[in-house]
Formats: structure tokens, C-alpha cells, sequence
């Protein structure tokens, strides 16, 4: 009885983590830093120093305390236009897919986002950009592998019996936006700084797998500050800090830590990235990496830090996410404003 009542807690434990974590964040990473898109439009084709930016993440949440666990997955691109045709500045087009499997009801969530940006030099030394994306996103569920209170027969969850849920649905879409702002100051060769702000769901979309007498739910816009800096301490070393707050309802989530890049070939073409990260009142976050050329691939782990941790024994998430990098042309080309490299 104890260990029935133990993973009974548990399953709980998870769901309503994971309607916090779903309300809260929507779809997201933990190595919010390799998924600009996601966090910022006005992140896209914000590389100053390439021409374009292609991504994938995975990310696998709750393994070990459910049979069902939330596996999330996007790609991503981005790239850099008109950047000849103006004299101070240049135009940022992405667009990402992004695709989220949960629990044992089968929820799926997929969307599909595209979004274009403006980059303004101001002065020698500062970067503003302003972004917009417009996306769909869609949801369903497997109402049939799901149980209610109506289908207890005081011995078991029997599905013949109606569950007495007013369903009318089992799939939704609907358009979503979001906009975003962000400011760059470049100190020189050996430093720059950045913050950003986003919105998203500023049309606060219904969503809702029941009737619109029954109940209108529309999403909360979620508000996103992301700050971060780069600074290269030497030969070997740049050093990454950066923060992450977003806010969604009465929902929020704090991301915080650094990570560096050590220079292995001298040129920075080969590099070891290693770092760790803190969620708020959630877990540990330690990550590690390495770049080859324009290619890098990243893999984290959420090792848990709350009353959870007591029954997933810390096992929260572990991720994994390949950007590459790269030019059009193979001369490269001419970079507007400082950056900061090896």
C-alpha cells in the first residue's frame, strides 16, 4: 500500500507539474541559448558575424517516473537579407517547427511559427532589433486512452462507462503572434551585452477541447527577459553569462548560469564548451559540448532539485540540441559591428 500510495504521488506530482510547466513556458528547453527563435523574434538573424543559423533540440522530460514521458522537439533556421543594400543594418527571416508528445493521453502539440526582424546600427557600437512572428499551432488528444471520476466502478477505471465529459473536440488549431525587441551594445572585440523582451500570444488564442458554451479558455500572453553577455577573457577563454525570466499568468521561471568556450585549436575553429545553469526552486542544469568549424552540438540535464527529486532520485530531463553556422559565399563577408571570437 505504501508504494502504491508512493507512485500515486508521483503521477500527481507530474501532472501538475506539467500543467505549471505547459502553462508557464509553453514549449521550451532548458538550453534556452540555442533556441533564439523560440525565446525572442526579434532574434532572428541576430549573428552579426554570419550569414545564416540552423538548429535542432530534443529534449526528454520525466523518464524515470513515468512510462509516458514529454519528449519536445524543434528546428529551427534563420538567415541574414539586404544586409549590402543597407548601410546600417539588415533583415532577419526564420522560421521553426516545434513538436511536443505528453503524458499518457497522447497530447500532441505541433506548431509552426515564421518570423522576420529589422537590425538597425545606432552609432558604431549598438544594435537594435525588432522582431514579429506569426505562427499556428495545433493540438490533440487521444480522448480514448483517457479516464475520469464518472468511470470508477469502485474497484477500477472502467472506460465502457460514460465519463460524463462534455468533449466536443479532440483537436485544435489556432493562430498564434508574438512580437519582440532587443538591444545590443558592443564594448569592442572583447565584449558585448544584450537584453531582450518578447510577448507571446498577444491575440490570446482559445484553446480548448470543449465547447464555447461550455468553457472559453485562451491563453495568457507570456512575457520573456532574456540578458546576456560574451566576453573574451584571453587567448583560450570566452565566457558567457546570461539570464532568463518569463512569466505567464501567475507562472513564473528564472533560468541563470554561464557557460565558455575553451579555444582547442588556436584559431577557434575547434572548442570545448562546458557550463552550468540553475532553474529556480526546480534543478541543476549542468551542460557540455563541442564545436568543430561552424558545427556545434550541446546535451544538458536537468538533474532535479525539488520534492520531486525524492522519487525521480534528481532525474528530471536531458537535452540535446546541433547548430551550425555558416556563409553564402566562401569569402564571408563584411561584419557591421564588433563581435566577440576567438
Amino acid at each position: 500500500m505504501r508504494m502504491k500510495k508512493k507512485y500515486i504521488y508521483v503521477a500527481i506530482t507530474c501532472l501538475l507539474a506539467g500543467i505549471q510547466s505547459l502553462r508557464a513556458q509553453d514549449l521550451h528547453f532548458s538550453q534556452y541559448y540555442n533556441s533564439p527563435l523560440l525565446i525572442n523574434p526579434a532574434n532572428t538573424g541576430f549573428a552579426p558575424d554570419v550569414d545564416y543559423r540552423v538548429g535542432i533540440n530534443y529534449r526528454n522530460q520525466w523518464a524515470s517516473v513515468t512510462p509516458n514521458p514529454y519528449k519536445t522537439m524543434s528546428a529551427w533556421g534563420d538567415v541574414q537579407l539586404f544586409n549590402n543594400r543597407f548601410d546600417n543594418g539588415w533583415v532577419g527571416l526564420g522560421g521553426s517547427l516545434l513538436r511536443d508528445q505528453a503524458g499518457s493521453g497522447g497530447l500532441v502539440s505541433t506548431k509552426g511559427f515564421a518570423s522576420i526582424a529589422y537590425h538597425q546600427l545606432l552609432g558604431m557600437n549598438s544594435l537594435l532589433s525588432g522582431g514579429f512572428n506569426v505562427g499556428f499551432a495545433n493540438k490533440r488528444i487521444d480522448i480514448g486512452k483517457l479516464t475520469f471520476d464518472n468511470q470508477w466502478n469502485n474497484k477500477f477505471f472502467d472506460s465502457n462507462i460514460p465519463s460524463g465529459e462534455a468533449f466536443a473536440y479532440n483537436s485544435v488549431t489556432y493562430l498564434d503572434l508574438q512580437l519582440g525587441l532587443n538591444y545590443a551594445y558592443f564594448a569592442g572585440d572583447y565584449a558585448y551585452f544584450n537584453a531582450g523582451f518578447s510577448a507571446m500570444h498577444i491575440n490570446r488564442p482559445r484553446e480548448s477541447f470543449f465547447a464555447n458554451n461550455i468553457t472559453d479558455v485562451r491563453i495568457d500572453p507570456r512575457y520573456t527577459l532574456f540578458l546576456n553577455g560574451s566576453f573574451r577573457v584571453n587567448e583560450q577563454w570566452i565566457v558567457n553569462p546570461n539570464v532568463y525570466v518569463s512569466k505567464m499568468a501567475n507562472a513564473w521561471e528564472t533560468v541563470a548560469g554561464l557557460n565558455a568556450h575553451y579555444n582547442l585549436s588556436g584559431d577557434g575553429s575547434s572548442r570545448l564548451i562546458g557550463g552550468i545553469y540553475v532553474r529556480l526552486k526546480d534543478s541543476f542544469i549542468p551542460m557540455f559540448g563541442y564545436q568543430w568549424n561552424n558545427i556545434a552540438a550541446t546535451v544538458s540535464y536537468d538533474a532535479t532539485s525539488s520534492s520531486l527529486g525524492t522519487y525521480n532520485q534528481t532525474r528530471g530531463a536531458y537535452e540535446l540540441s546541433i547548430v551550425k553556422s555558416g556563409f553564402f559565399s566562401p569569402g564571408g563577408k563584411n561584419i557591421k559591428c564588433p563581435t566577440v571570437s576567438f
